[in-house]
């Protein structure tokens, strides 16, 4: 479990500065930027806790999660040029956090009692991408799991094999093996350039 809240950190710190890149791209002020960091790191577990009736979300119970965001954004507005040119290193970290947040959103739902496939899908999907479709509602533009882009079906992959990894081995292997194939699917599309179809006009 150390692993995952090691790399769980860096997810955080990754969906943050994306938050905070695309706040500076809209021209939003620095409360802006601090919070659209916030809601990109901790939307999708917020979504997720609210949707399992928990008494209160793990990002607002743990506040650690929000001052790394707050910190993160800090430093892309002091040095935001560099991380513009850091570009294809943030969507490394980025899918490294997609990876994450999917297993963990996949370990809640069962932590929590509910092992239908649907949910824990559902839960683990919402987790990994909940917070860059806020970010992306609040910046007035399609969320990016909804364009082209191996993203959400890398999760969904993620957490399929999170269900068959879990009847058969327990819980802490369907973590790790959620986390690595959603991992290993996305940064190969990257590579790859390989995208899901659109239709026709």
């Amino acid at each position: 479990m150390e692993f995952i809240s090691a790399i769980e950190i860096i997810g955080t710190v990754a969906f943050a500065v994306s938050g905070a890149l695309v706040a500076i791209d809209r021209e939003l002020d620095y409360y802006g930027i601090v919070f659209l960091a916030i809601i990109t790191a901790v939307g999708g577990g917020i979504v997720r806790d609210i949707l399992i009736d928990a008494s209160l979300p793990v990002a607002l119970d743990n506040p650690v999660y929000a001052i790394i965001s707050i910190i993160s954004a800090v430093l892309v507005i002091i040095f935001y040029r560099q991380f513009v040119r850091l570009a294809k290193v943030i969507q490394l970290f980025d899918a490294v956090g997609l990876a994450a947040f999917t297993a963990i959103g996949a370990q809640v739902a069962v932590a929590n009692d509910l092992f239908q496939p649907f949910i824990v899908i559902t839960l683990a999907v919402l987790t990994g991408t909940g917070g860059g479709v806020l970010r992306d509602v609040f910046a007035k533009e399609i969320p990016f799991v909804f364009r082209e882009e191996i993203y959400a079906v890398a999760s969904i992959m993620g957490a399929t094999l999170f269900i068959a990894v879990f009847d058969s081995a327990g819980s802490e292997p369907a973590l790790y093996a959620c986390f690595a194939v959603t991992l290993v699917i996305r940064l190969f599309c990257m590579k790859k350039n390989v995208h899901l179809k659109k239709v026709a006009k």
